[in-house]
């Protein structure tokens, strides 16, 4: 008779917080702090915009010499969304990432417009940003770290890098990312436009915040993965 395979419970400091239960909560007696940061969106500046498909996406060296970030702040602006949880219902419909009771195809139209008129590449969900990698990289080694553990969305795979290397490479496959001494963790939801960075030293996150020049917010004690319709 063959033997039922369970998976034990993953280590949490090595992943992603589930979607059914807040955030916060998930990441209880680990993390204390939890700051969601999204994924810009990409200006070709010195590029093809024709390049970002499929079969031709650049890889992360083209995409930081040659291309700009644009910020959610920043397209707000020009798009006229009203805040953060339109724009992210936006990009979750047009990936078909909502329930259809939360798709908002409107909002969906919005971004594509204006992305076409400003010739902008909408974020890609799942993945830390190619773009951000390195600036990320390098604000943890200003933290003092030289190595650090790159794991899968599960917890059953991890290899521990040499930070340099990652950077000077275009080689990271998995995007969990996570110190020696689990003190800290960035993490990206397999299907959302943001990553976050979990930590109980809330002055690290902050000086990372501002290295990167990320934009985002601090989770509450509410605040889910699907934050973007929990009020709807």
């Amino acid at each position: 008779m063959e033997v039922k395979r369970v998976l034990p419970e993953p280590h949490r400091y090595a992943v992603c917080a589930y979607e059914d239960v807040p955030i916060k909560e998930f990441y209880k007696g680990v993390f204390n702090e939890v700051f969601i940061f999204f994924h810009p969106f990409i200006k070709p500046v010195t590029i093809d915009l024709e390049l970002f498909c499929a079969e031709t996406y650049p890889d992360k060296f083209q995409l930081i010499n040659h291309c700009e970030r644009v910020r959610w702040n920043e397209f707000l602006a020009l798009s006229g969304m009203k805040s953060y949880e339109e724009l992210d219902i936006g990009l979750r419909t047009r990936i078909l990432g909502l329930h259809k009771k939360y798709e908002d195809q409107k909002l969906k139209e919005i971004i594509h417009t204006v992305s076409e008129k400003h010739q902008l590449v909408p974020p890609l969900e799942g993945i830390l940003p190619t773009i951000l990698i390195n600036t990320l990289l390098e604000a943890v080694k200003k933290e003092k770290d030289d190595w650090i553990w790159v794991g899968d969305e599960f917890g059953t795979e991890r290899k521990l890098e040499y930070i340099d290397d990652l950077i000077n490479q275009d080689t990271l496959a998995r995007h969990n990312l996570f110190t020696h001494d689990h003190s800290m963790l960035i993490t990206t939801h397999w299907d959302s436009h943001f990553s976050m960075i979990c930590s109980d030293d809330k002055g690290k996150i902050n000086r990372i915040i501002k290295a990167c020049n990320l934009d985002g917010f601090y989770c509450d004690d509410r605040t889910e993965i699907y934050w973007s319709v929990q009020s709807r």
